[in-house]
């Protein structure tokens, strides 16, 4: 568990990493993710809208409700876009104080019986992140996969009894309503795959829902040629690739229909051809890369 060790060192129910913010990692993942700019600037404009206005929002009650939902299929960075804009606004924000970036995995939280799960999910949200919105200036609270912590009640009867699913998904949306009322430092940014498998009530409380796709073929240019970029930081002979824009976009060209996630790992794809270039990167040639896109 990536606990911040001078800060405290006890687990928090339900949450499976904790950082302080900022810290020597400084805003690695909001850089290292490439999406439309226009995403990254609403996203931040909103957490600072309403991490740096918490006083005056608590006084107009349900105007904002501090809950963003990232929904795209996986490998768009759904949650490394979520991290970084913790990152980024804790040093937005430095001045105030620390920033408490916790991640909630639902999938730790659910058990076989729906009663527990709910009791889960209720400590999570009654205690836990209460609990963090005391000891930190502000907590960006991320969770993961979120249909499977509210599940649309229309899409869940095929297994579990209705009645039980609705009793979860009201839990959940019950907890929420007492943590943002409560917590007014908090801000929470959940991730989904399934936009469609999320309770329309959920949606219906998030002040805004940005969806992420497939990277078009300028954005993949852009991720290989940062990939490339890292490693010609350690291999400096890659650094000629690393410079080439137009083998880039070529790259990308016949990368269509690949993730963020794909993409960046195209040049290791490229390495791991021979024994040689493995124990040699320095030997790295366009042509690896582009035999990598088909294999």
């Amino acid at each position: 568990m990536a606990i911040d060790h001078h800060h405290h060192n006890t687990p928090v129910h339900g949450v499976s990493s904790l950082r302080v913010l900022p810290d020597e990692g400084g805003t690695r993942n909001w850089d290292k993710i490439i999406v439309d700019e226009s995403v990254k600037s609403r996203l931040l404009s909103h957490a600072l809208l309403a991490l740096a206005h918490e006083k005056e929002f608590y006084a107009l009650p349900g105007a904002l409700q501090r809950l963003v939902i990232l929904s795209g299929p996986p490998g768009t960075g759904k949650t490394t876009l979520a991290t970084g804009l913790a990152e980024i606004v804790a040093q937005e924000l430095a001045d105030k104080g620390d920033t408490c970036l916790a991640e909630v995995n639902p999938h730790a939280l659910p058990s076989e019986m729906l009663g527990e799960s709910q009791r889960n999910v209720a400590r999570l949200l009654d205690n836990s992140l209460p609990e963090l919105s005391l000891r930190y200036r502000h907590v960006v609270v991320v969770i993961d996969e979120v249909e499977s912590f509210a599940v649309r009640r229309s899409a869940a009867s095929f297994e579990a009894n209705p009645i039980d699913v609705h009793r979860a998904s009201d839990a959940v949306l019950e907890g929420m309503d007492r943590l943002m009322k409560r917590c007014p430092n908090v801000l929470m940014v959940a991730t989904t795959n399934f936009p469609n498998a999320i309770d329309e009530a959920f949606t219906s409380r998030a002040d805004m829902v940005l969806s992420l796709s497939i990277p078009d073929v300028e954005t993949a240019s852009k991720i290989i040629g940062m990939s490339l970029e890292e490693l010609a930081g350690i291999w400096s002979e890659i650094g000629r690739l690393a410079r080439d824009e137009a083998l880039h976009l070529r790259l990308a060209e016949s990368c269509a229909g690949w993730d963020g996630r794909q993409l960046r790992r195209l040049p290791l794809k490229a390495l791991c051809e021979t024994k040689e270039l493995a124990l040699n990167p320095d030997k790295l040639r366009a042509e690896n890369l582009f035999r990598a896109t088909t294999t």
